[in-house]
């Protein structure tokens, strides 16, 4: 028996054994889930229902019926639990150093110091190692994602062509979508028994919705979705990034328009249109004319003092010291001897943190320190254009958007099946 398990029925034998002598009576955690060899208990589960309770209420989302509620969380618990399980086994790690960085970057995104996002974090009854905790399972997963399906998405040259044919034949537009979805899954090898239960599933909640019942509302209380409990929200999607059964039903509806019952490989969907947007064609590509100066942190030259060491710098330039010089005397990247100067970059050519400051700034603004995973930088936009797509960077931006859509549809098929072939034990409906 596992030691998890063990350690749970000794607390209970305590528990037990307290009563006897006359205590007075204390609740006893219990196990709600086996996932292999780990457990959830009600206390797990109850910590992330109240979470979520207050991110949906801030929110002003729609709650689900509370039993709803704790059965839609377990379920992306055990996923969850289960992913981290597998990653650790195939010996994906992340090392403290990056996670701090992530942790930083959120605060930053944010606007708030460490010191005062951790303040956020308490009034929030969110303990910050629970935070830092889930957060390097995040990350966890998502390198678990990139190497198991990612990095096994294959595009061929047929398909990019296809994409820049279908493209072109757009002209002058191309859709964007911002969507609502349901998904009812559809396990692996299911029977004709199990396939019709999850139709009727998904019935039951289109015909909900035909009758005016809130899509948030029934998306969480029915999707398997990971974005359920968002009221399925998918946000804004290119028409290329959508599959073929998503555009057939999406050309014949207009705004708030709900589809009916569409079948994939993955399951059962409904799909509710709430905007739709033209977009201007991609005949060409915003670039970027930007400089900086980098410090690297090392033995010697603390993260902190590397910010600081910039910010310094920051003050003189605002205060008219040039900034090419800076970068010549100070800077520890390859293009100091060029003042800094980056060139003209497009989106994709710079690592995220560094591109979305860039992307922020105003001409001739100098941002403040900021840290990617090559150091602290000082960013300046020294101005902006419009450039012609070559056939090089065509074919690059359709094959990106192949890869995504095929990613999304290859990891809920991923997804489906990893948890066919672990053992998993949903104890929700012992009372």
């Amino acid at each position: 028996m596992n030691a998890s398990i063990h350690r749970l029925i000794a607390s209970a034998a305590i528990a037990l054994a307290a009563l006897g002598a006359g205590a007075a009576v204390v609740p006893v955690d219990r196990i709600v889930a086996i996932v292999n060899d780990e457990v959830i208990t009600q206390n797990d589960l109850n910590d992330r229902v109240n979470l979520v309770v207050r991110q949906l209420t801030r929110q002003g989302g729609q709650i689900p019926p509370s039993d709803t509620l704790s059965r839609q969380i377990l379920e992306r618990m055990i996923n969850d639990l289960m992913q981290v399980q597998m990653a650790k086994e195939s010996g994906i790690k992340v090392d403290d150093a990056t996670l701090d960085r992530t942790i930083e970057r959120i605060a930053q995104e944010n606007n708030l110091s460490m010191a005062d996002f951790r303040a956020a974090l308490e009034r929030d009854n969110i303990k910050y190692q629970r935070f830092r905790d889930d957060i390097r399972n995040e990350m966890l997963v998502a390198r678990l994602r990139e190497r198991e399906v990612e990095n096994n998405i294959v595009v061929t040259d047929a398909e990019v062509d296809t994409e820049i044919a279908r493209q072109s034949r757009e002209a002058s537009s191309e859709s964007e979508y911002r969507l609502a979805h349901i998904l009812v899954l559809v396990p692996p090898q299911a029977t004709p028994e199990q396939i019709e239960a999850r139709r009727r599933r998904a019935v039951t909640a289109l015909a909900e919705l035909r009758r005016g019942a809130n899509f948030a509302q029934i998306a969480a209380t029915y999707s398997d979705a990971p974005d359920a409990l968002q009221g399925g929200n998918l946000g804004w999607r290119a028409s290329a990034r959508l599959p073929a059964l998503f555009l057939e039903a999406l050309d014949k509806m207009q705004p708030n328009d709900v589809s009916d019952i569409l079948r994939s490989p993955n399951g059962f969907h409904v799909v509710k249109l709430l905007e739709k947007r033209g977009k201007v064609a991609a005949a060409g590509v915003q670039q970027t004319h930007v400089r900086h100066i980098l410090l690297r942190a090392r033995e010697g030259l603390s993260d902190a003092e590397a910010r600081e060491r910039l910010r310094v710098m920051r003050q003189k330039i605002v205060g008219g010291a040039d900034f090419a010089e800076l970068a010549r005397t100070q800077s520890e990247d390859a293009s100091s001897f060029k003042g800094g100067d980056l060139g003209w970059v497009a989106a994709g050519d710079t690592v995220p943190e560094f591109e979305q400051v860039m992307n922020s700034l105003k001409e001739n603004e100098v941002s403040q320190p900021i840290q990617t995973p090559f150091g602290w930088h000082l960013v300046q936009v020294l101005g902006r254009r419009s450039e012609e797509l070559s056939e090089e960077r065509k074919r690059a931006a359709a094959r990106a958007a192949i890869r995504a859509r095929k990613a999304d549809e290859a990891y809920q098929d991923w997804l489906r099946q990893s948890r066919d072939r672990a053992f998993v034990e949903n104890r929700y409906d012992e009372r």
